[in-house]
């Protein structure tokens, strides 16, 4: 019968040195004493299945544990030089403990190496990468684990993964002559045995225990930045370091299973490129202390796994040696693809989440593995509709990051603004998050086009378009406001000779193609109407506008269409001033990015709402042709003076008019003046179903006259 599991109360995902002691544990217990063992976690804590007890873990670990060789000799300060520290690799090397035999050949073998490149210093650069093929060539098969995840010789140079600095140090701290320091800190070279204090201090690194002897001043670097001191680290000025030896030694051991690998991608079109298990380029969205500064300065971004089915070694080993995430056929680039990914199922199944850090520049110029939040993995069927935007985001993050030279500020701002909302969906799948991403979207769209000359001679980037119409249903959070964002979204006409005239158009420099599609405008058009005024005053001259196209095409009367009307309760509510107009600005430029020549019209459901008086005499002048087959000849005057505020006059207009086209009004006029008949004109561009024209006759016309006489 197998022993209870045993609950490693001192590892847990943050910060990162405990989740690569508990990697260490899993896998030294494995290769060296239970194959069969395997872990997982379990309420932010790893637990340990294996043949081995509490007591035999402690007994491994202080008796038979064997390190693993790791030496830098291409560091400065890694003990192989004069000027070095040499105290404890002097030690290992004089000790006779057969627990540390493979860590004197490999010693041996690296002074050799060091010996036939003539160096009695840290080598300079352009002998750095010799030595490190020195190594790679010469040392014994026990340390290879190290060298693989502490470089990759490339096409391109030698390469260092994130979670190891540049090649095992960081700054002036070094990695592997601090790991040689704490092993004699734990076991005595000459004989293997554990050194006095390293109970103690094993108890307390795999348990969590308190004792009265556990941690001493060396340092630990990036991996623990609660523990690693200096300025503020205290209740005083200076605070030094607290590290436990055992959690440096297998924080170390654990991180050999990150070995890196030197890849060729195909759509990166590189001969070789560095591919570090989970690892993908720093993106300074979604934590607290984000800014765009981090994404220059940081080295990269790791997504460290979270399991709670127990896994044995090589199942482990074999995730993190693929260290797949994908978005659609391509792999994550960045934080936000990997969030994306990890949402979609682009990553390895059987994981149950991810703990993202960031190594970034927090102590001077030292940089620290900093939590940057978790996300589950869970199926987010929304996050795949990012897929239809994929292309154009990527595009838009290459010209526009923080790293991307002199792009406009406001298209900056607008990228982190989208990423911030792509991540709030990642984590929380519901219409609402969906439909901020749909607004970023479209004011990312505004800002290109307001930054144009940029737009197409720098980042070479098209009008966003072609989003299905799963967008209208997925972000649906039931609001007036994107009901009347869809309809104003969804209109179009035909004038003629002259074409198509989608409202897009109205919002920015934009015309449409022979095969339908959205480019940029050659040249300046008169049709764009958007700007910094107030909603109604911009629909007021959208729909200006479209009445002098039509005049100009010699059409008689409105030609609008849509394919999403509006509902006449909607309607009645923005007239009153019941509505958001910003919400409704912003999502009306998030739906001009969808595709609504895929879609069919949908009515709105009935609503037991009369229209406004004024609104529906006013209406009734503007109908569309292909609403209503005696159609009323076109009076600009009509809105322009309802534009202004006089309600009165355009109402004694839309009289004469409607008696004059054989229909018999029920009023004289609508003494309403200001911002309501503003609003009301501006209703006008709001295309109505048809179910609902019935009612504006009712409303305003007399019982004998709601026909044409």
């Amino acid at each position: 019968m197998n022993p209870a599991p045993i609950i490693l109360s001192g590892c847990a995902p943050v910060p990162i040195a405990h989740y690569l002691k508990a990697l260490g544990v899993l896998r030294l217990v494995a290769e060296q004493a239970d194959p069969a063992a395997a872990g997982c976690w379990q309420r932010d804590t790893f637990v340990l299945r294996s043949a081995l007890d509490r007591n035999a873990l402690i007994d491994f670990f202080l008796h038979r544990y064997e390190p693993t060789p790791i030496v830098a000799p291409w560091n400065g300060g890694s003990g192989f030089y004069n000027k070095d520290n040499t105290k404890a690799i002097q030690a290992l090397e004089a000790g006779a403990s057969s627990r540390l035999r493979h860590y004197r050949q490999t010693i041996s073998a690296a002074r050799r190496a060091v010996t036939e490149a003539k160096l009695t210093e840290k080598p300079p650069r352009e002998l750095k990468e010799s030595l490190l093929l020195a190594c790679r060539n010469e040392l014994p098969e026990p340390a290879l684990p190290w060298l693989d995840t502490a470089f990759v010789l490339t096409a391109g140079g030698a390469e260092y993964p994130p979670l190891l600095g540049t090649g095992g140090n960081d700054g002036r701290l070094e990695f592997t002559n601090n790991f040689m320091q704490r092993i004699v800190d734990v076991m005595q070279p000459a004989d293997g045995a554990p050194t006095p204090a390293s109970a103690t201090w094993l108890k307390q690194s795999l348990f969590g225990e308190l004792v009265p002897i556990c941690r001493n001043k060396a340092p630990i670097g990036q991996f623990f930045p609660g523990a690693a001191g200096g300025v503020n680290g205290t209740s005083g000025f200076d605070a030094d370091s607290a590290v436990n030896p055992w959690d440096y030694v297998l924080m170390l051991e654990g991180a050999l299973l990150f070995a890196a690998a030197s890849v060729k991608r195909l759509e990166a079109g590189l001969a070789g490129v560095l591919a570090c298990p989970f690892c993908v380029r720093q993106t300074g969205v979604g934590y607290a202390s984000a800014a765009g500064a981090d994404e220059q300065s940081a080295r990269a971004e790791m997504w460290l796994p979270l399991w709670e089915r127990a896994a044995t070694l090589p199942e482990l080993a074999a995730v993190l040696g693929e260290g797949r995430a994908q978005i659609g056929h391509r792999a994550a680039r960045n934080g936000v693809d990997f969030t994306r990914a990890v949402v979609t199922l682009g990553v390895d199944r059987g994981l149950s989440a991810f703990q993202r850090f960031g190594f970034q520049v927090r102590n001077g110029l030292a940089y620290f593995a900093t939590p940057l939040g978790r996300v589950a993995v869970r199926r987010n069927a929304r996050a795949d509709l990012l897929t239809e935007a994929d292309d154009w985001m990527a595009r838009l993050r290459d010209k526009a990051s923080p790293t991307a030279k002199q792009p406009p500020a406001s298209v900056s701002r607008a990228l982190r603004q989208l990423e911030d909302r792509i991540l709030d969906l990642c984590k929380q799948n519901d219409a609402a998050r969906l439909q901020a991403v749909l607004i970023a979207l479209g004011q990312a769209e505004r800002a290109v086009a307001r930054s144009l000359r940029w737009t197409r001679e720098t980042a070479f980037l098209r009008p966003l378009q072609g989003l299905s119409t799963r967008w209208l249903a997925e972000a649906d959070t039931g609001s007036r406001e994107f009901r009347l964002a869809a309809a104003l979204a969804s209109l179009t006409g035909d004038f003629g000779a002259a074409g198509w005239l989608p409202l897009r158009c109205h919002l920015e420099p934009v015309a449409m193609t022979r095969r339908g599609q959205f480019a940029w405008a050659d040249a300046p058009a008169n049709d764009v109407q958007w700007s910094a005024a107030p909603l109604p005053d911009i629909l007021n001259a959208i729909f200006a506008r479209r009445l002098v196209r039509a005049e100009q095409a010699g059409i008689g009367d409105c030609p609008d269409t849509a394919r999403r009307p509006a509902g006449i309760a909607d309607i009645a509510a923005f007239i009153v001033g019941e509505t958001d107009d910003a919400l409704l600005a912003n999502l009306l430029w998030g739906m001009i990015l969808i595709d609504w020549s895929a879609d069919v019209e949908s009515p709105p459901a009935p609503q037991a709402c009369a229209p406004p008086a004024l609104y529906a005499l006013l209406k009734l002048c503007f109908l569309p042709t292909r609403v209503n087959a005696d159609a009323i000849p076109l009076v600009p005057a009509i809105h322009r003076r309802a534009a202004a505020g006089d309600g009165a006059a355009a109402s004694q207009l839309a009289v004469r008019r409607l008696r004059a086209s054989g229909f018999s009004p029920a009023l004289r006029e609508i003494p309403l003046r200001g911002e309501v008949a503003r609003r009301a004109a501006a209703a006008l561009l709001f295309p109505l179903a048809r179910c609902e024209w019935t009612k504006l006759r009712e409303t305003v016309l007399r019982p004998e006259g709601l026909t044409r006489a």
